[in-house]
C-alpha cells in the first residue's frame, strides 16, 4: 500500500475540488421541484396561436394550472387577479416584470374563454391543449389536482410552487426591488 505524500494529497484534493466545482456549475435539471429549470410549455393560445413559456423569459412568471369547471380554481382566481394587478408594474430585483401563464385543463374552448372573461383574467398568456386531465402540460408538470401553480424566475427556475392566498403575494414580494 502506498502512502499519501503531500504532493499526492494536494493533487487528490485539487482533483476533488475541480470535480465538485464542475458538478455545481452545471445547469439545473429540468423538472418541477424548487430549483429546477421549468419545463417548456408550448400550447395553443386562446386566439388559436402557438404560445411558449420560454417567450416570457426575463420576467417573473406564475404558471397557473386551472379550469373553468374547477370550483376551487374559480374561487382562487380573484386572488390571482389581485396579484397580477399589484405586481405587473412593480420593479423587481432582477426580473423585467411579472406576468401569468394560465394553463387551462378545459376540454371546451367556449367554457375556457367564458371563464377567462368572467373572472377578468386580463393577462396575455392563456394556453390549453383542450385535453382536460389528459393534458400533456399537466402531465409534464405532474399536476394531479388544481389549482396548482409554479413561480418561475427570470432565468426559468422554479422558485416556489402551489401558491394560494397570501402565500402567493409573500413569494412574489421576495423578488420585488426595495428602494
Amino acid at each position: 500500500m502506498s502512502t499519501l505524500t503531500f504532493p499526492r494529497l494536494s493533487a487528490l484534493l485539487m482533483g476533488c475540488l475541480a470535480f465538485s466545482t464542475s458538478v455545481l456549475a452545471q445547469d439545473p435539471r429540468v423538472g418541477t421541484n424548487i430549483g429546477d429549470q421549468a419545463p417548456e410549455l408550448i400550447l395553443q393560445g386562446i386566439e388559436g396561436d402557438q404560445i411558449r413559456l420560454s417567450d416570457l423569459k426575463g420576467q417573473l412568471v406564475l404558471v397557473d394550472f386551472w379550469a373553468s369547471w374547477c370550483g376551487p380554481c374559480r374561487r382562487e382566481n380573484p386572488n390571482v387577479v389581485n396579484a397580477y394587478k399589484k405586481y405587473r408594474k412593480a420593479k423587481f430585483k432582477s426580473a423585467d416584470g411579472f406576468t401569468i401563464a394560465s394553463v387551462s385543463l378545459d376540454r371546451k374552448q367556449e367554457s375556457w374563454e367564458k371563464a377567462v372573461k368572467q373572472d377578468q383574467l386580463n393577462w396575455d398568456w392563456h394556453g390549453s391543449d383542450l385535453a382536460g386531465w389528459d393534458s400533456e402540460a399537466a402531465a409534464l408538470y405532474g399536476v394531479s389536482s388544481i389549482p396548482m401553480s409554479f413561480l418561475v424566475d427570470e432565468n426559468g427556475i422554479i422558485v416556489a410552487k402551489n401558491l394560494r392566498g397570501m402565500e402567493l403575494h409573500i413569494q412574489i414580494d421576495k423578488h420585488v426591488a426595495r428602494l
